[in-house]
C-alpha cells in the first residue's frame, strides 16, 4: 500500500443518462429492471441516449493525436466467477469515456518505474494484481491528471454541490476483447487524504466496480477526488473503438528522469 500512496502523490492539478423516458412510457421497463431480470438490450449507442437529462452530452471526441509511447500491457487474468463454479477471464481496460463530460482517453497500465503519470491518457493502478480488469469481482481503478482533455471535468463538477450532477452519468470502459463495459456513477468522494488508506475500499472490493481518481490541488500531497461507479451491463464494441492508437505522451512539464529506464519523465 505504500507504493499506492506514492503513486497517488504524483498526480497534481497543474500536472492535474429521451430513451429512458421512452422506455418508461412504453411500459416502465427501466434499464435497471432489465438487468435485474437478466436481460440486457444490445442496441448500438443505447447508453449514449440514456444519459441523465440534466447532463449535457456533447459528441465524444476521439483521443487526442499525441506523440505515442509504447503501451504497458499485461496478460489476461483468470478468476473464479461469483458462484465459484466457473472461470471468468478478465480483459484489460483500454479506453474510458464519459460522454456527458466529453472525456475520452486511452488507458495504459502504470509501469513500476513511473516517475510521473503520462498526459492525454488514463492509467490503471498496479499493486501486485493490476486493478484494470473490468467484469471481474474487483475494482478497476483508473487515475489521470486533472488537466484539459483529461480528468479535469470530474474535478470541476465535484466543486459544485459536491458533484451531485455526476450521479447517474454513464461511464464506458472498453476492453481488449472488444467489449464496452457500462457503469453508472453512484458516489463522489471529495477531499480524500493523500495516503495509502484512501485505496482501502477499492482494493478490498469483491464485486465489479469502477473507481476514477484525480487530484484536487497542485501539489504532490494534495487531497484526491474519487468517483465510484457500479456496473450496468456489457455491450460489444468495434475493434477500432476498443483499441485506440494513442497511448499518451510525456507531459511537457514532467520532471527530468532521475535515472535511465524511468518513465513518464523527460529524458536528461
Amino acid at each position: 500500500m505504500q507504493r499506492l500512496g506514492s503513486l497517488l502523490r504524483r498526480v497534481d492539478r497543474a500536472a492535474i443518462r429521451p430513451i429512458a423516458g421512452l422506455l418508461a412510457d412504453l411500459g416502465g421497463l427501466l434499464p435497471a429492471m432489465l438487468v435485474a431480470a437478466g436481460i440486457f438490450v444490445i442496441v448500438a449507442g443505447l447508453f449514449t441516449y440514456l444519459q441523465p437529462a440534466s447532463a449535457t452530452t456533447p459528441p465524444s471526441p476521439s483521443p487526442s493525436s499525441v506523440v505515442s509511447v509504447a503501451p504497458y500491457t499485461i496478460p489476461p487474468m483468470v478468476s473464479a466467477g461469483p458462484s465459484s463454479s466457473a472461470a471468468v477471464e478478465g480483459s484489460v481496460a483500454t479506453r474510458v469515456q464519459i460522454p456527458a463530460l466529453a472525456i475520452d482517453l486511452p488507458i495504459i497500465a502504470s509501469p513500476s518505474n513511473e516517475e510521473f503519470p503520462l498526459c492525454n491518457t488514463a492509467e490503471y493502478m498496479v499493486l501486485g494484481t493490476p486493478l484494470g480488469y473490468p467484469g471481474l469481482p474487483q475494482a478497476t481503478y483508473l487515475y489521470a491528471h486533472a488537466r484539459t482533455n483529461m480528468f479535469l471535468p470530474l474535478l470541476t463538477r465535484s466543486e459544485t454541490n459536491n458533484g451531485a450532477s455526476m450521479i447517474g452519468m454513464w461511464v464506458e470502459v472498453y476492453t481488449d476483447n472488444d467489449e464496452r463495459h457500462v457503469y453508472e456513477i453512484t458516489e463522489v468522494i471529495r477531499h480524500v487524504p493523500d495516503d495509502s488508506s484512501s485505496l482501502n475500499r477499492a482494493a478490498s472490493a469483491k464485486t465489479d466496480q469502477l473507481w476514477l481518481q484525480t487530484s484536487e490541488g497542485p501539489y504532490a500531497n494534495s487531497t484526491k477526488l474519487q468517483v465510484v461507479a457500479e456496473p450496468v451491463g456489457v455491450l460489444p464494441a468495434a475493434r477500432a473503438d476498443a483499441h485506440p492508437t494513442s497511448h499518451g505522451n510525456v507531459c511537457p512539464d514532467a520532471p527530468v528522469c532521475k535515472k535511465a529506464g524511468d518513465s513518464g519523465c523527460r529524458p536528461r
